[in-house]
């Protein structure tokens, strides 16, 4: 309500002001769009599920739309076909950011791996992470930090099974997959339900989210992002300098344990291979070794945590699919026998379950957005310099000339099927596409399916007596559940 009543006290006061002629120039060969409102444009046509709005509008007006976002041109794509010319076909002009104001804050955006623009600096990130981070060959070897983290969440869930107890999963998945990411990075859980550190630090991941997810008048009239008039970025300032603070510390403490005593500084873990820093062509001072983990941190945890909710929220709507899920691991492994890494092509039906929640719900379905370094020609259509590009993979996964029954969950569309997650098939990109593809994709992945396979494997589960899956959502930065999933394990007998 905050953003709309500003938005409304703010259009007689502006109107004039900004009634200027567009810089753009010709605007004729646009792409078609709903007709925008004076001073606000379409702002009101977004509503409070933008994926569900835009695609709404995509099938009035195509697969390629543009719309005023205040003064802000924007273009919206919703095909695998118009995706692949945004990521791919057009990557070099179309690659870099449009950054939010919120992100601003402690100079994120200068820094900030996602969202720099293409330059020696966003090289040197992609090299580091690509050859060194998330490389097979240092996964594979702190495998044993997530098999740890696993094992953990399964005797949780173990304790509840055998009480009958109904487990939160929302809020479990988010401690796993906060404390993979932590034991993969500082070999140190950050989620102990017990540590005080731990609860503080969970408060900042969700603050910088909820900040950065709020509608901001900053992103859509650029006059006033000197004001800072709903005080989102003074907010996400504070927010991102306690975490930032926490990752400090955590650095000094490794580096006064390498001085007191080598031999006792885990060596597989992430923070080990940032401060080593050998490749000479490829080297992050403090800071913005600093800016990368806060990415890791609040992005990896929110977005694997919020797939592995809508997983099993998909599986306990169908249960016959639960049971494919659960029949080929017992049949490959055994009964109540962990899932390894290793494992993981060996189960092509859960494989074909994590593509099909990935198509159904993809945690970022605008992805994050671009921004024209010049103007684009696409599909006939004019992309004028300057406009932001939003990609509604959510919108391409419900496309109905390319899937089959869109709206049901079939893992089975995707048993021998060609498509693939990791930016090569355009009809699902989860992690997008193009240079600019989300470099914690390989340790995603992982992650995922250690964790689903896990769960289904130890364990049956149901609902609550007398309750639904409830599948509403909400949008933020990502899109999650809007009410946290409950169910009730019981141990394999």
């Amino acid at each position: 309500m905050e953003f709309w009543t500003c938005i409304l006290c703010l259009c007689v006061a502006f109107f004039f002001i900004l009634k200027l002629k567009s810089k753009t120039g010709n605007t004729s060969k646009l792409p078609p769009g709903p007709k925008p409102l004076p001073v606000i444009g379409n702002l009101l046509d977004l509503g409070e599920k933008p994926h569900k709005s835009l695609a709404a509008m995509a099938k009035v007006h195509g697969p390629i739309m543009s719309m005023k976002l205040g003064r802000v041109t924007a273009v919206v794509v919703s095909s695998s076909t118009m995706a692949k010319e945004v990521l791919q076909t057009n990557d070099q002009f179309l690659c870099n950011r449009a950054i939010p104001d919120a992100l601003k804050a402690h100079a994120h955006d200068e820094v900030g791996f996602p969202w720099i623009s293409v330059s020696p600096l966003w090289r040197n990130y992609r090299k580091i992470c690509n050859n060194t981070l998330f490389a097979g060959k240092i996964l594979d070897a702190n495998e044993n930090l997530r098999r740890r983290k696993v094992e953990e969440l399964v005797e949780i869930v173990r304790k509840s099974a055998s009480k009958g107890e109904a487990v939160d999963l929302g809020r479990l998945l988010f401690m796993t997959t906060l404390n993979l990411i932590s034991n993969t990075v500082f070999s140190v859980d950050l989620a102990d339900p017990n540590s005080e550190l731990a609860r503080k630090f969970k408060n900042y991941v969700w603050g910088i989210l909820e900040e950065a997810g709020k509608p901001n008048l900053s992103d859509y009239f650029p006059v006033l992002r000197k004001l800072d008039i709903q005080g989102v970025r003074r907010r996400m300032k504070i927010q991102m300098g306690n975490v930032l603070d926490l990752i400090d510390s955590m650095i000094n403490q490794r580096m006064k344990q390498q001085e007191l005593n080598p031999d006792s500084v885990p060596n597989n873990d992430m923070l080990h291979h940032l401060l080593k820093n050998e490749d000479t062509d490829a080297k992050l001072d403090r800071n913005q070794i600093e800016h990368l983990l806060v990415v890791l941190f609040v992005a990896g945890s929110d977005t694997s945590s919020g797939t592995l909710q809508w997983a099993m929220a998909e599986l306990l709507k169908n249960p016959e699919k639960l049971a494919k899920a659960q029949e080929e691991i017992r049949r490959v492994l055994g009964k109540s026998k962990p899932v390894e890494e290793a494992d993981i092509p060996r189960l092509p039906y859960l494989q074909a379950v994590v593509k099909e929640v990935f198509r159904l719900h993809p945690v970022v379905p605008l992805l994050l957005p671009r921004k024209a370094q010049q103007e684009v020609e696409i599909a006939g259509f004019t992309i004028p310099k300057d406009a932001q590009l939003l990609v509604n993979t959510w919108a391409m996964g419900r496309d109905s000339s390319v899937w089959e029954n869109p709206e049901s969950f079939e893992p089975e569309r995707f048993l021998g099927s060609e498509i693939d997650v990791r930016g090569r098939s355009f009809e699902v990109i989860p992690f997008g596409g193009g240079r600019r593809i989300c470099p914690g994709l390989p340790l995603a992945m992982r992650m995922l399916h250690l964790i689903l396979g896990s769960l289904i494997n130890f364990f049956d589960w149901k609902v609550e007596d007398g309750c639904e899956v409830n599948m509403d959502d909400k949008f933020g930065v990502t899109v999650e559940m809007a009410h946290s999933l409950r169910a009730i394990p019981s141990l394999i007998v």
